[in-house]
């Protein structure tokens, strides 16, 4: 494994350190850590195989200091993390058979109803309503989470604005929803992660020390939301939407 010059290394650490600590908080760090790799140089198929490799870092902290605080609702997550875990591992091996690109389109269309849905409903995730889930409607969020998963490992963006609006849905607050988010995508982002080290598609040299960057920015931003509350987390997750739907639009004009 080549070490990295100091220059780069700091490069890394940096962008690693904002990316997860955005990301603890409401997703989308991938649109900082992402861009921060192909900046280096290496192929982007080994950009998000290396990234998947560094985030499964941050988020496995960012999931344990979430969960530590009770903000996790172990029932439920329970039953819905092996199925984002085995939705996220189909997703990866049909990418590799159909272009993931075709879901550009549908993706902004979707990110833009979240983003004014959130908007308009000022005092949705203010507090948390959630008592349990009826039968069918744990079958739903099953579902959801399978589907959410699959998204994950087949094509990605926006999918903790995704879990995120889920957990909204089901009556959480903000911050309880972005915790619960969190134990999802972790479970998807590991299982992606599986296959793209199986692939021989990570850059153990980048991939190493963005990950521990990705720990400390994890624990930082996870405290912070637990700290600030709902009130920090709402704006943060419009605001990263907003950017992400951006992204996504300039991506589909090129």
């Amino acid at each position: 494994m080549e070490m990295l010059d100091p220059v780069m290394l700091v490069f890394i650490l940096f962008f690693g350190f904002m990316a997860a600590f955005v990301d603890a908080i409401v997703g989308g760090g991938g649109l900082i850590s992402i861009p921060a790799l192909m900046a280096t140089g290496i192929p982007p198929v080994f950009a998000l195989g290396t990234n998947k490799m560094a985030s499964v870092m941050g988020a496995s902290m960012s999931f344990w200091t979430f969960f530590k605080s009770g903000k996790i609702d172990r029932w439920l997550i329970k039953r819905l993390f092996p199925l984002s875990f085995i939705g996220s591992a189909l997703g990866v091996v049909m990418v590799r058979l159909v272009p993931s690109d075709i879901l550009r389109p549908l993706v902004v269309v979707m990110l833009i109803i979240v983003l004014i849905y959130s908007i308009l409903k000022k005092d949705w995730g203010k507090d948390s309503t959630y008592h349990g889930l009826t039968r069918r409607m744990l079958v739903l969020s099953m579902l959801v989470a399978f589907s959410l998963g699959f998204y994950d490992g087949f094509f990605g963006p926006g999918t903790g604005s995704f879990l995120l609006f889920a957990f909204l849905s089901l009556g959480f607050d903000f911050l309880g929803a972005a915790a619960n988010a969190r134990a999802l995508n972790f479970a998807s982002n590991f299982a992606a992660m599986i296959f793209f080290v199986s692939f021989g598609l990570v850059d153990f040299a980048y991939a190493l020390p963005m990950g521990l960057a990705m720990i400390a920015g994890a624990w930082c931003g996870a405290h912070m939301a637990l700290r600030r509350g709902t009130s920090f987390v709402r704006p943060l997750f419009i605001i990263m939407t907003t950017v992400l739907i951006g992204k996504q639009l300039l991506d589909l004009l090129r």
